[in-house]
C-alpha cells in the first residue's frame, strides 16, 4: 500500500514536470490524474540509553573558627569648648538659635569618629582665622587715643613696652588698638577697666604746680660783638642796594634775555676741559681755595699741612706747617694774600703768603670742621664740632662773641 502511494506521487509529480515543458497538454493532464490522499508519517520512538547512579561524596568534616577578640573601644574624642566671645558660629542672622540644636546634634555625632591629623590642622587653621578677624572687628569698634603721649600710657599700664625698635605713632597706636582687641576677647575685661581707671585717674589728679622759672630769650654779647654786627649791616646794606639796581637795571633793559645767558653759561661749562693735574699731598685734600684774583691757589690736606700753588702753571710756591693734627679747611682773603687754616686740633692760624703764621685762634673745646672770611675781609668765622661757631676778628687775636 505504501509503495502504490509512493508511486502514485512521484507520477503526480512527472506530470507537473511535464505539464512545466509543454504549456499545451497542461489541462488534460491534471484531468486524468486522480490524487489520493497522504497518510502523516509518525517518527520512531527514541530511547534512551540507561545512565549508571553516580556514588556519593564523602563528608568533608571542617574545623570550627575560633572566636575573635573583641576590638578595643576608643574613647571618644571630646573638643574644648570655645570662648564665649571667640565662638566662630557666631553670627548676626536670625538663624543662629534655629540651627544651635542641629549644631549640637552634629558635635554629637562627632564625638563617636576620629578625625585625621590634616583634617585637625585645617581646623585648627580655619579656627585660629576665625580669631583673628573677630579681634581685627572689636579692634575697628574700639576706641583708642590719637594723642601719642596718651597711647604710650596707656601701653605702659597694660604692663606693655611703651615703643618698640623702629615703631611709628601709627604703628604704636595700632598695636595697642589689637591688644586692647585680645584682653576683650580673653574676657580680661577686669584688666582693660583697672587701666582705664588709672588713665582717668591720672588725668584728674591735680598737678603740682612749677616754679616759673625765667630764662633768657638771647645771648649777651660783648661790645665788640655789637660794633662788629654794626659793621656787617653797614657793609650788607650797601652790597644789597648795589644788587637791586643791577637787578632793576637788568629788568628794564629790553635787551637783556635771561634765556640767552642761561645758554651762554652751559655752552660754557661744557666747553670746560682738565688743564693740568698736580699731586698734592701725600695724605688726601681736604680743602682748597682760591686768592681773590685767581692768581694763587692754597690746599689743604689731612696731613696737617697746606700750600699755595701758582695759577696756571700749578707750580708750589710755599707750605704752611703749624698744625699737630689734620688740617680741615683752607680760606683764602677776599681783599688781600691771607689765608686761615682749620684743624682737629682745635685752632685756626692766619698765614700769609710766604708761610709764616700771623695770628692763631684758640677756643673752641672740639675740632674744627670749617672756616671762613667774611666778603668785607675784616672777620673770620670758625666752626666747631662742640656745637658753637665764632667770629674772630683776625687782626687782633680775639674773639667777638
Amino acid at each position: 500500500m505504501d509503495v502504490d502511494e509512493e508511486n502514485t506521487v512521484s507520477a503526480s509529480v512527472a506530470d507537473s514536470s511535464t505539464v512545466g515543458a509543454d504549456d499545451q497538454n497542461v489541462v488534460p493532464a491534471i484531468d486524468t490524474i486522480s490524487l489520493q490522499p497522504v497518510q502523516p508519517i509518525v517518527a520512531p520512538p527514541i530511547t534512551t540509553p540507561a545512565v549508571p547512579s553516580i556514588a556519593p561524596l564523602p563528608a568533608v568534616h571542617l574545623p570550627v573558627p575560633r572566636p575573635l577578640a573583641p576590638l578595643p573601644v576608643r574613647p571618644p574624642i571630646v573638643r574644648p569648648p570655645l570662648a564665649q566671645n571667640g565662638d566662630p558660629r557666631t553670627s548676626d542672622s536670625d538663624s543662629d538659635e534655629d540651627e544651635s540644636g542641629s549644631g549640637h546634634a552634629a558635635a554629637g555625632e562627632s564625638l563617636e569618629y576620629e578625625i585625621s591629623e590634616e583634617s585637625r590642622i585645617v581646623r585648627e587653621r580655619q579656627e585660629k582665622a576665625m580669631q583673628e578677624l573677630l579681634i581685627k572687628r572689636r579692634a575697628a569698634a574700639l576706641a583708642v587715643p590719637t594723642n601719642d603721649g596718651a597711647v604710650r600710657a596707656r601701653l605702659r599700664r597694660l604692663g606693655e613696652p611703651i615703643t618698640l625698635f623702629g615703631e611709628k605713632e601709627m604703628e604704636r597706636r595700632d598695636r595697642l588698638r589689637m591688644l586692647m582687641a585680645k584682653l576683650d576677647s580673653e574676657g580680661q575685661l577686669e584688666r582693660l577697666m583697672k587701666a582705664h581707671e588709672d588713665e582717668e585717674a591720672a588725668a584728674s589728679a591735680p598737678t603740682e604746680v612749677e616754679e616759673d622759672i625765667q630764662y633768657p630769650f638771647y645771648t649777651e654779647g660783648s661790645q665788640a660783638l655789637l660794633e662788629a654786627r654794626k659793621e656787617i649791616a653797614k657793609y650788607s646794606i650797601l652790597k644789597s642796594a648795589l644788587r637791586l639796581h643791577r637787578a632793576r637795571r637788568k629788568q628794564d633793559d629790553p635787551d637783556e634775555d635771561l634765556d640767552a645767558e642761561i645758554d651762554w653759561t652751559l655752552k660754557q661749562a661744557a666747553s670746560l676741559v682738565l688743564d693740568c693735574s698736580e699731586i698734592g699731598d701725600d695724605r688726601p685734600l681736604s680743602g682748597c681755595s682760591f686768592s681773590h684774583d685767581g692768581k694763587m691757589l692754597a690746599t689743604c690736606a689731612l696731613s696737617g699741612v697746606a700750600k699755595l700753588w701758582s695759577v696756571p702753571e700749578v707750580k708750589k710756591v710755599s707750605t704752611l706747617k703749624g698744625h699737630t693734627e689734620r688740617a680741615t679747611d683752607v680760606a683764602f682773603s677776599p681783599t688781600g694774600y691771607h689765608l686761615a687754616t682749620a684743624s682737629a686740633d682745635r685752632t685756626a692760624r692766619l698765614c700769609n703768603t710766604e708761610g709764616s703764621v700771623q695770628r692763631t685762634f684758640e677756643g673752641h673745646l672740639d675740632r674744627l670742621a670749617r672756616i671762613a672770611f667774611h666778603p668785607s675781609g675784616k672777620y673770620l668765622g670758625t666752626a666747631s664740632y662742640d656745637k658753637t661757631w665764632r667770629l674772630w676778628d683776625p687782626w687782633c687775636e680775639q674773639s667777638t662773641n
